[in-house]
């Protein structure tokens, strides 16, 4: 009886998997509520403000990434989140003004930019799509978008199973 020689064609496919989850930052993620700052929960006294801004024990913040909101129905203004960003950015991994997810947005569109893509000129790329992290929808949109001037084409899923999404015409490769 002959044995029969298994091969891996997914090893044999040239294909280069991306996995996005690689890019997850792992720092902690907060929220800083301006709304612990109102006077009476209404108005930003900014005399208190700025005591409270002298004071504060920032280090807590070391290497954390904040989210910079306020949840209370108050008119903040604008200067009073930019010297928030002021003391965070000198102990903060990452300083954002929104939600949880506009700061997760934010860290990996950074992560994004910094990958160099002309280690992708050419190649056959398979986005993974299941990730042990929640990774945004518009992290693969911006991957997507970075990817496609340089990758002869794009795909999405697993490297044994992928959704086609891009291929080069003939006449750009």
């Amino acid at each position: 009886m002959e044995e029969e020689l298994i091969i891996n064609r997914v090893s044999k496919s040239g294909l280069v998997s991306l996995d996005l989850e690689d890019f997850y930052h792992q720092g902690e993620r907060v929220v800083y509520d301006i709304k612990d700052n109102l006077y009476m929960g209404l108005i930003l006294r900014e005399k208190d403000f700025r005591e409270f801004l002298k004071t504060h024990d920032w280090s807590y913040y070391a290497n954390k990434n904040v989210a910079i909101t306020c949840t209370e129905e108050a008119i903040i203004p604008t200067w009073a989140y930019m010297l928030l960003a002021i003391q965070l950015e000198t102990y903060a991994n990452m300083v954002v003004f929104g939600t949880l997810e506009d700061l997760e947005r934010k860290l990996y569109d950074d992560a994004i930019a910094r990958i160099n893509f002309n280690d992708y000129i050419g190649a056959k790329v398979v986005v993974k799509g299941c990730s042990k992290v929640e990774v945004p929808i518009s992290a693969y949109v911006e991957i997507t978008r970075r990817l496609k001037p340089f990758a002869q084409s794009i795909m999405f899923g697993e490297p044994c199973s992928t959704v086609p999404l891009y291929k080069k015409p003939k006449d750009k490769i």
